[in-house]
């Protein structure tokens, strides 16, 4: 069985990070078993009906359907209501619970996967008496793509969070650019007529966001300079009428002397005055 070959590409995209190490195969299988193995006890086809292909039928709907991730530590199964989520392709439900349980299981990798598991999805299609067709998945994958559906592709591809970002901060220089558009197009299977457009298109977006960044900037600089010259006229102004010191002595007054420099308590606004006496040195400065 050889549906990794087929989905690799997919998995590279979906999951680019793995953790390797000692792969439990038990845990693996497990969770696994928790996407592709619903009823098996009742259905020995279930995995070659969930996971292994279409021309195994659909899986059998009962009212008694158990998951094997009910009852069972969550910690290495897939929860039934994250199951709900699962395509009902077999091809794509195999890619789908792959990418979760390498997630959930720390050290396992798509090799573990096909080397462990495959075997138990062809078990179950021969205790059927089908043999899975996977020339037709393989000519499923290798079907002619659209633009729309290569542009969408690669443009996920390049701003990955390993590549150019969203933002394009990463390919500010069209070498880096042509590095990760290069490296996605090769992912991208079946969508070699179709680079030269893409590459124009997404190139196309990279300045427009690039150019519009600047123009952000360029504003934020000219209202900050708009606010400190308004701040400086402001503040100039208060030291012509001398309004800024005067109310400055009225707030130490009123907020810190006992008597609030009433007639009668001249040293308080002698001290007030004192206080307030930098507002005479700042607008000497201003002048």
């Amino acid at each position: 069985m050889r549906v990794r070959d087929l989905f690799f590409f997919v998995l590279v995209l979906l999951c680019p990070t793995f953790v390797y190490g000692a792969c439990s195969v038990a845990n693996l299988t497990r969770c696994l078993d928790s996407v592709c193995a619903v009823n098996i006890g009742a259905n020995p086809a279930a995995r070659c009906q969930y996971c292994g292909s279409a021309s195994a039928g659909e899986p059998t709907k009962s009212t008694a359907m158990k998951s094997i991730s009910a009852g069972a530590s969550a910690k290495y199964t897939i929860s039934d209501k994250e199951l709900k989520k699962a395509p009902s392709d077999p091809g794509e439900r195999y890619v789908w619970g792959t990418k979760l349980c390498l997630e959930k299981v720390s050290g396992c990798t798509p090799d573990d996967v096909e080397e462990n598991y495959d075997k138990l999805i062809e078990q179950s299609c021969t205790a059927a008496g089908i043999a899975a067709d996977f020339s037709v998945l393989a000519k499923k994958a290798n079907e002619k793509k659209t633009q729309s559906t290569c542009s969408a592709e690669i443009e996920a591809c390049v701003i990955d969070s390993k590549r150019c970002l969203a933002d394009y901060r990463n390919c500010e220089s069209d070498a880096d650019f042509d590095k990760y558009f290069s490296e996605c197009g090769v992912l991208s299977t079946g969508c070699e007529e179709f680079l030269a457009n893409i590459r124009t298109d997404l190139s196309s977006s990279r300045k427009t966001i690039f150019a519009n960044a600047k123009k952000l900037l360029q504003n934020i600089v000219a209202s900050y300079k708009s606010a400190r010259e308004q701040k400086l006229s402001e503040a100039q102004k208060s030291c012509k009428n001398n309004s800024a010191k005067t109310d400055c002595i009225e707030r130490v007054c009123k907020s810190n002397m006992k008597n609030k420099c009433a007639i009668g308590s001249e040293h308080e606004k002698t001290v007030a005055e004192q206080l307030c006496k930098f507002y005479d040195i700042a607008c000497e400065r201003l002048k």
